[in-house]
């Protein structure tokens, strides 16, 4: 704490990126009862680890891992994947995205990193992840000759991939390692779940009914595996007309709230059908990058919060966690 008359400097130390925003006005109004009239804050996050499903072990460079997935395509959970990793780096965490879709990665291209750019080796032992709006990134698309490399592989050649490409690469010390996953509850993400430390998992769908039926499938898989499901992520909530402003539901209403209440987790968030968040993920410069002070960015960036504070809450409950205290 650092006093300068009216004005408080406050460092902070929160288990989760983001906290400060929240923090900031309730602060603010208990300091101005002693005469504070300017606060500043200084974030310096302190993450904890969550203890990953079973005996599966942890990885040594990260911290918790993130499976954001869905029960099927054409859901937005690869955009979801990259303005979430996006959102959290931008709130303060060191953050890493890895491309599990096998078949079809999309993640070099919402990055931004040009076709054909290869990943790094190190010691003949090691991939180097790639750098990009602040995230380190790995996809089977830095292992292919170019984007319209086709991957046809059998499952356990792709299984193998995924977990190569998880356990070899260098990653620095990240607090959250992103996994955008391959659409349904196939081989790979059965193989992830089994042996990856998921420190919990993020589903994405839409309102409708058919994509709601394949999200709950989601969930179940997660819940039989003992993963945590964070919360649910309800894309294409609304669609607002470019021209007149006119807000229509037009895949339907309040599904993610259902699926959310139905399986006790959290809607963690809702986002519209909107064009821009289409361009600027195929422009290779996510919204959260693109447009950081838009209404788009900020519903991201709410969620980042909410699965930075859910991975938090699942820390405290880990039953071998001991929280040391000096006084």
């Amino acid at each position: 704490v650092v006093l300068d008359g009216s004005t408080v400097l406050l460092d902070l130390a929160p288990t989760y990126a983001g906290a400060a925003q929240e923090l900031y006005p309730l602060l603010l109004e208990a300091l101005s009862h002693s005469g504070v009239e300017q606060l500043g804050l200084r974030e310096r996050p302190a993450i904890p680890r969550v203890k990953p499903q079973g005996t599966v072990p942890t990885l040594d460079r990260v911290k918790n891992v993130i499976a954001v997935s869905s029960g099927k395509g054409g859901v937005g959970k690869s955009t979801t994947a990259v303005n979430l990793a996006l959102a959290l780096a931008a709130e303060g965490a060191r953050v890493g995205m890895l491309d599990a879709d096998i078949y079809g990665p999309s993640q070099p291209m919402m990055l931004g990193i040009s076709a054909g750019t290869r990943a790094g080796v190190k010691d003949n032992a090691w991939f180097v992840p790639l750098q990009a709006h602040g995230i380190e990134a790995m996809s089977i698309g830095f292992l292919l000759e170019g984007d319209n490399s086709p991957v046809v592989w059998r499952g356990p050649k792709a299984t193998g991939a995924l977990l190569q490409m998880l356990q070899q690469t260098l990653w620095s010390d990240l607090d959250f390692l992103i996994i955008d996953m391959p659409p349904g509850t196939g081989d790979i993400a059965l193989t992830l779940a089994q042996k990856v430390p998921v420190a919990g998992a993020v589903i994405v769908t839409t309102p409708q009914d058919i994509a709601l039926l394949d999200a709950k499938k989601g969930v179940e898989m997660f819940r039989k595996v003992e993963i945590p499901v964070l919360g649910v992520v309800e894309n294409m909530s609304l669609h607002i007309c470019s021209n007149c402003g006119h807000a229509e539901p037009i895949f339907g209403s309040g599904g993610g709230e259902r699926i959310a209440r139905d399986y006790q987790t959290e809607l963690l968030g809702q986002l519209p059908l909107d064009a821009q968040i289409r361009e600027q993920a195929d422009s290779g410069r996510p919204t959260v990058v693109a447009a950081p002070e838009s209404d788009l960015a900020a519903r991201y960036r709410s969620i980042a919060r909410r699965v930075g504070a859910a991975v938090a809450k699942a820390a405290r409950r880990d039953p071998k966690r001991i929280d040391i205290v000096f006084e």
